[in-house]
């Protein structure tokens, strides 16, 4: 009767276990392998687990992770972003940005979303791009009586688009973890992303219409016009975007795989970097060792998720999941909004690394199982499997971008009240926060029912 008990319950003590220990403060990818561990331990003690299989999670890291070509891109990926924030493009960005804008109502926070969406389609760290642009924009904003609630939200909210919009780092994990195209993916997320950024740009238009005295309009004595415009939009505004060409386009355009077009963009921020004449020994020997820390944080995770999830499917995870889930008695739809609903609740507490790692190897089978009828069929085409895995992760990769900013472990949250003036209190970024919240709850929503705005560019580029 033990061993039956231990058999069937074992997954179940192993996520209660994380969700304890993960606040104990130790280094997660600890937590993770360690839990991992200890129930391989536990399961030998009651004959449901094999030492020997210790040896297969060596292979998996060393055969899956190590040898994965695709995440060769990651480290790039996060040497692009740095070297981008240290060489002041973001910087000439936003203040171009901002004459552009300088009549429209709320033209600096515009400003700043834009701004977040140029730069989350030219790197995928959600840390630095806050902290940039919190360096950049908030102490102007606060010098124009900008409303700190609207102010912080908007640079919070704009920060964390990096996740969502190619090339993000997350795709390319979790194009892995549910082995579908990490082309696919990147073409799948941009309009979601885009649609996400669209929000944010309505929302505040029509509030600053509305209140005009939350986002006061740019002096006319400090504009900048005529020939001095064209060349400031030629110095800041043409870079960025030719990087973003020459990364995405070369993947979409199949030129270049994304680890290639990785390369490319890292030698792209670092002649950025050379030509605005940022790129001394200092910066590099800095952007490098970020570089390196960030990327072996990184793989450290995905080794410590590899041992966790083999031990959970080992011990029958993956059967508990299923039994659970049929024994619920929901329909297709209704396993779709818990998930969503399980997704969003984590995101308060974990950041997204370990609710990619944990969540989707244990859910995309179930997920794939799942009959939705006609709704994923575009184009008069019934959906595949990797359709239907591809519209849950641009699903999942949107309901992430919620756990950035929701209390009381939101990064993004931490980074802005870390770097932003002392007269920025806690309460007024979280206030800030919830209609960019809720936004991002409408585009999961518009996502999930029109499945298309995910689906159709994969679907017409690549058929």
């Amino acid at each position: 009767m033990d061993n039956f008990y231990i058999e069937d319950w074992f997954p179940l003590f192993m996520f209660a276990s994380l969700g304890i220990l993960v606040f104990t403060g130790l280094p997660v990818a600890f937590v993770i392998s360690g839990i991992g561990i200890a129930f391989g331990f536990l399961g030998m003690a009651y004959d449901v687990f094999s030492f020997i299989e210790f040896f297969n999670i060596v292979s998996r890291i060393w055969g899956g992770i190590s040898e994965n070509m695709v995440m060769v891109a990651v480290p790039m990926f996060i040497y692009m972003g740095t070297m981008l924030e240290k060489s002041g493009v973001a910087e000439d960005l936003l203040e171009c940005l901002n004459m552009l804008l300088r009549k429209v109502p709320g033209g600096l926070a515009l400003s700043v979303t834009l701004m977040g969406t140029i730069m989350a389609a030219t790197t995928g760290i959600i840390g630095a791009s806050v902290v940039m642009m919190t360096l950049l924009a908030l102490p102007v904003m606060m010098r124009r009586n900008y409303d700190p609630s609207l102010a912080t939200g908007t640079i919070a909210a704009s920060g964390t688009l990096g996740i969502l919009i190619p090339p993000s780092i997350m795709l390319v994990l979790m194009s892995d973890l549910l082995s579908v195209s990490v082309g696919n993916l990147f073409l799948a997320a941009i309009i979601p992303g885009l649609l996400l950024a669209s929000l944010y740009t309505v929302y505040i238009f029509v509030r600053c219409q509305l209140n005009p005295s939350l986002a006061p309009p740019l002096p006319e004595g400090e504009a900048v016009h005529g020939k001095d415009l064209v060349m400031m939009m030629l110095r800041s505004f043409l870079p960025p975007v030719f990087l973003i060409v020459l990364v995405l386009g070369s993947i979409f355009a199949g030129f270049a795989t994304p680890t290639e077009a990785a390369g490319v963009g890292a030698v792209g921020a670092t002649f950025l970097a050379l030509v605005k004449g940022r790129l001394k020994w200092p910066v590099l020997k800095d952007v490098c060792e970020r570089s390196a820390l960030t990327g072996a944080m990184l793989f450290f995770l995905f080794a410590g998720a590899t041992v966790f999830s083999y031990v959970f499917r080992s011990l029958g995870g993956d059967d508990l999941v299923i039994d659970l889930v049929e024994g619920a008695g929901l329909g297709p739809w209704g396993i779709l909004l818990l998930l969503m609903l399980i997704v969003f609740i984590l995101g308060f507490f974990f950041d997204w690394v370990e609710i990619t790692l944990i969540v989707l190897p244990i859910f995309a089978p179930v997920i794939a199982q799942l009959d939705f009828g006609h709704h994923l069929d575009i184009g008069g085409l019934e959906a595949t499997e990797a359709q239907v895995l591809t519209w849950f992760a641009v699903l999942v990769a949107v309901n992430l971008q919620t756990s950035f900013l929701t209390p009381p472990f939101g990064f993004a949250l931490f980074y802005l009240k870390g770097v932003a003036p002392k007269s920025i209190t806690i309460q007024q970024i979280y206030k800030g926060i919830i209609p960019f919240v809720l936004l991002q709850v409408l585009g999961l929503i518009l996502v999930m029912y029109f499945p298309e705005l995910a689906l159709w560019m994969p679907n017409t580029l690549l058929e």
